[in-house]
């Protein structure tokens, strides 16, 4: 801990001073095509073998040095989720490096999250960031990020939701599986937009978008198409799903069809979106 009460990320990791020269952090962030953050909420290996010992265009990392994965959460907020010795390098495609995970850190992986404003480069020596990193909280448990904190505030990619509905997370299914709702499905490459209805004539909440997850159109005509043109790649690549208006299961379901038709119109999702009707 230095005079300001900051906790250093040293302080945690209790390095040596011959260990400290060897380290390097790789910092992995949305790359344009997808985010690793989504893949490590559904296999932290993903993140902590496929990305952090892919080498890319250039040589990462040296036989001898110690890796620090480092995962953005939120724009200079960092989740490490791993600390591996690099025990040699490969000729192989996508993971390039051999690698152990340092056991005695173990209890920190995917819990210690920093602060640190990172520029263009992805890979950093400590000796030039590392009295950068500050501690910001150590998590009671593995870092999820999907908690459910309201209607309002639900905004959740596909990948995001198929994970809220394999995992069983129990605050969500609480939340979801006795709400009607008036829902917004966004195509986040395109700007189109999907206005739907959970109703308990036929499907509460939770059972809808269940749906989409299995097949990406959830039975909808126009957002069938879509998946029978672009595959069902694109609706995980590019779909967004949020709450415009919940109700719970005692309210007239013909209120909540009437709302629907009333956000329809607003939103003119049947002229420039995926509505037909």
């Amino acid at each position: 801990m230095n005079e300001k009460g900051c906790i250093k990320l040293n302080d945690l990791l209790n390095f040596t001073d011959e260990e400290l020269h060897r380290v390097k952090f790789r910092f992995n962030k949305w790359n344009g095509v997808s985010d690793p953050l989504d893949e490590y909420l559904q296999d932290p290996e993903r993140v902590n073998t496929n990305w952090f010992l892919n080498k890319t265009k250039n040589d990462l990392f040296r036989k001898g040095e110690i890796g620090v994965c480092m995962l953005e959460i939120t724009c200079d907020t960092w989740l490490m989720t791993t600390v591996k010795n690099i025990v040699g390098v490969l000729n192989t495609k996508g993971v390039n490096y051999d690698a152990t995970e340092i056991d005695r850190l173990r209890p920190f992986f995917g819990r210690v999250v920093v602060k640190f404003h990172k520029a263009s480069s992805p890979i950093y020596k400590w000796e030039t960031v590392g009295e950068k990193l500050e501690v910001l909280k150590v998590l009671e448990t593995t870092y999820e990020r999907d908690t459910f904190k309201g209607y309002d505030k639900v905004c959740l990619s596909y990948v995001q939701l198929k994970t809220i509905i394999e995992k069983h997370k129990q605050d969500w299914y609480s939340a979801l599986e006795s709400q009607q709702a008036v829902y917004l499905i966004t195509d986040c490459k395109t700007g189109k937009l999907y206005v739907g209805s959970a109703t308990s004539k036929k499907q509460m909440l939770l059972a809808r978008w269940s749906s989409y997850v299995a097949n990406g159109h959830g039975g909808d005509v126009e957002l069938k198409r879509l998946v029978e043109k672009e595959k069902f790649d694109y609706i995980k690549h590019n779909f967004q799903y949020t709450i415009l208006e919940n109700f719970n299961g005692r309210v007239n379901p013909e209120i909540v069809l009437e709302r629907e038709k009333w956000w329809k119109n607003v939103l003119h999702s049947r002229q420039h979106g995926y509505n037909d009707n």
